[in-house]
């Protein structure tokens, strides 16, 4: 039964080409009052841009000789000011760079805290097997010098 292959449907939609005639009904109310009530806010809009743009321009005409007689004192003052917020910004992103780097160096020393105890056992018989070699060379040498000491005694 799987094997058998499954009819295909085919649904045929009328289409409107240039030969058909369509019926134009208009826009409907919905649009009608979208356009009233779109032109007065539009307009207003349109007009408060306006208004708006006049306003930056006068303002940059009357501001633009005080810029130009102000600027040896404007340029180094926007340069300082420009350093300063640099130099806070560098020293934010260094005091985040220490405090991530304390993070990860405080997170690695808490995984390792489980094998921390075993090194330091490992380390307290090396230096217990260091210690008792080097008491034992210096026994040896002490003895050493105190038997050539003694046959110096002799010979002399």
């Amino acid at each position: 039964m799987a094997d058998r292959p499954q009819p295909h449907q085919l649904q045929v939609r009328p289409q409107h080409g240039l030969g058909a005639k369509t019926q134009y009904q208009g826009p409907s109310t919905g649009q009608v009052l979208a356009v009233i009530t779109g032109l007065p806010v539009g307009g207003t809009l349109l007009a408060l841009a306006g208004l708006t743009l006049m306003g930056t321009i006068t303002g940059a005409l009357l501001a633009t000789p005080l810029f130009i007689i102000f600027s040896p004192v404007l340029v180094p003052a926007i340069f300082v000011i420009g350093l300063a917020v640099t130099g806070f910004l560098t020293s934010g992103a260094f005091g985040l760079t220490a405090l991530s780097s304390l993070s990860w160096v405080t997170n690695y020393l808490r995984r390792a805290t489980g094998l921390v105890p075993e090194q330091l056992d490992q380390m307290k018989r090396r230096t217990a097997d260091m210690v008792e070699f080097v008491g034992q060379k210096t026994k040896e040498g002490s003895q050493d010098i105190q038997s050539k000491a003694q046959d110096e005694k002799r010979r002399t």
